[in-house]
């Protein structure tokens, strides 16, 4: 259940910051306004605080490990959103950090 947790939090929280970056970009480069900087703003907040519920208390490794969900999170909210199609490339590096990601968080320790 403590994995099951942990991914669950990875995705809350990469949710939050790419959503929160986004709306901060729609707000200053596509012009969209300040209440779409506002809700990117809230959302970046909200991230910092999703963090915060991992199990582990170590935090450069939860900072690390969201580091690589984040580069993959990045690609698939750029497929769904922005309608960007990733090379092959982008899917060996975005796998390569999820596997980092398994490493940093859930191999097995004393």
């Amino acid at each position: 259940m403590t994995i099951f947790r942990s991914l669950l939090l990875f995705v809350v929280a990469a949710v939050a910051e790419i959503g929160g970056a986004w709306l901060i970009w729609q707000g200053v480069r596509e012009h969209r306004g300040l209440l779409w900087v506002g809700a990117g703003v809230a959302a970046l907040g909200a991230y910092g605080f999703v963090a915060t519920l991992q199990p582990d208390a170590n935090f450069g490794r939860i900072l690390a490990a969201y580091g690589g969900v984040f580069v993959a999170g990045s690609l698939g909210w750029a497929m769904a959103v922005d309608r960007y199609h990733p090379d092959r490339y982008d899917v060996i590096g975005a796998l390569i950090c999820l596997a980092g990601v398994g490493v940093i968080m859930y191999a097995p320790r004393p």
